[in-house]
Parts: structure tokens; C-alpha cells; sequence
């Protein structure tokens, strides 16, 4: 088997955009689904009321505030379908 050279990850100028600059564009419109842990959960919300479930749904704005925890993906459908947002998947 032949190895590749190894390159080093290529650094995607969005990654340093400033906040103004990803609002104009149209960063307030972009919300990211991410599949997360309930101990990440329990990370940034204090009061997060946890079931035994360990993997929930985060919708997280442009600007990396969370919007909704949700303990499935069709209940971030259903929410999304309710509202006017350009979605990313983060994997």
C-alpha cells in the first residue's frame, strides 16, 4: 500500500471571521444541529433537567449561542419547521 504524504488540515478562513463579519453573512440566519452528550449539555446549562437518555440534540446560532436541547432529531425537525433558519449539520 502507498502512503500519502502527510498535509497538514487546511485552515478554513470562516473559522476567523469576527462577529460582524459572520452576521453580514447572514450568520443570524444559519443554526448548527449537533449531537451531544448529557454531561456537554449539563457543561453551559445549569438547570438542565436531564433524563436518562445520554444523547440530546443542540440547535446552536451562528454566533454559538444554544437555541434549543431537544431529545431527538424530530423534535429539532419540528422546531425548525416553525421557524426561518439555513441549517448545518456538525458532525
Amino acid at each position: 500500500m502507498q502512503e500519502r504524504p502527510e498535509q497538514p488540515p487546511l485552515d478554513n478562513p470562516l473559522r476567523h471571521l469576527t462577529p460582524a463579519q459572520f452576521m453580514a453573512l447572514g450568520g443570524n440566519a444559519v443554526v448548527y444541529v449537533r449531537s451531544v452528550s448529557a454531561d456537554k449539555v449539563a457543561e453551559f446549562m445549569d438547570e438542565a433537567e436531564l433524563t436518562g437518555q445520554s444523547d440530546y440534540q443542540i440547535v446552536i446560532a451562528g454566533d454559538g449561542s444554544p437555541l434549543l436541547v431537544a431529545d431527538s432529531p424530530e423534535a429539532v425537525e419540528d422546531w425548525l419547521a416553525e421557524r426561518n433558519y439555513g441549517v448545518a449539520t456538525v458532525h
